[in-house]
């Protein structure tokens, strides 16, 4: 059973999500507050959530921020950014603080919980529009020159990614398994994280590329 809290300050976005989680049979909510600070306040060693759904504009403390003193207490929780803001800077702040997964708000109930799940596992996950803005950073410096620490089949998976494909049929195209699927996705999000070319990343959360 996978437990779950939901940090969203939109009470019928809240509301939502806790019946649609609840509704499930490996999924169940523990904790659904409208702060970071009402969050934390609540969590301790013996209630913590495997997932958190997280957003980022919240009264108060930001998501991004609540991620940190999260992770930083609690590194096995895994963080799910759920959000409408799609631009680079909050997504890479998101993803360097810690964040497993970026998804935005109008992403389907059945595709948060393929990404809970998946998190869940050991990977990560993103929205089409979010792995195009992450392909497309570390496709090409401000000179157009190519940068990309990735590799060709992490490039296709997320093009794949892009295109809105599932990881069932990224899977099936590739003619590897959903596992290996998500271990390249798993790898992309850790050269995001531990990406040796700090500045340029710098830069990025600068809005400077």
């Amino acid at each position: 059973m996978i437990k779950i809290a939901i940090v969203e300050d939109d009470s019928f976005i809240r509301e939502s999500l806790q019946e649609f989680i609840d509704a499930q049979d490996n999924m169940h909510q523990v904790a659904a507050k409208d702060s970071v600070e009402a969050f934390l306040y609540w969590l301790n060693d013996d209630n913590k959530p495997d997932v958190i759904l997280m957003d980022i504009g919240l009264p108060g403390m930001s998501g991004i921020s609540g991620i940190k003193l999260i992770k930083e207490k609690y590194p096995e929780i895994n963080i799910l950014m759920l959000t409408v803001y799609n631009d680079s800077h909050r997504i890479f702040q998101s993803l360097c603080a810690g964040a497993s997964g970026y998804l935005l708000k109008n992403t389907p109930f059945s595709e948060i919980k393929e990404a809970i799940e998946i998190i869940h596992e050991g990977g990560s996950s993103m929205s089409p529009q979010i792995a195009r803005k992450v392909i497309e950073y570390f496709h090409t410096d401000k000179k157009g020159e190519i940068t990309s620490p990735l590799t060709i089949k992490e490039k296709e998976i997320v093009m794949c990614l892009v295109d809105g494909m599932s990881y069932k049929m990224i899977a099936n195209k590739g003619n590897i398994s959903i596992e290996t699927v998500r271990s390249h996705i798993k790898n992309i999000y850790k050269k995001l994280h531990v990406h040796n070319k700090a500045g340029v990343i710098r830069k990025s959360l600068k809005g400077e590329i």
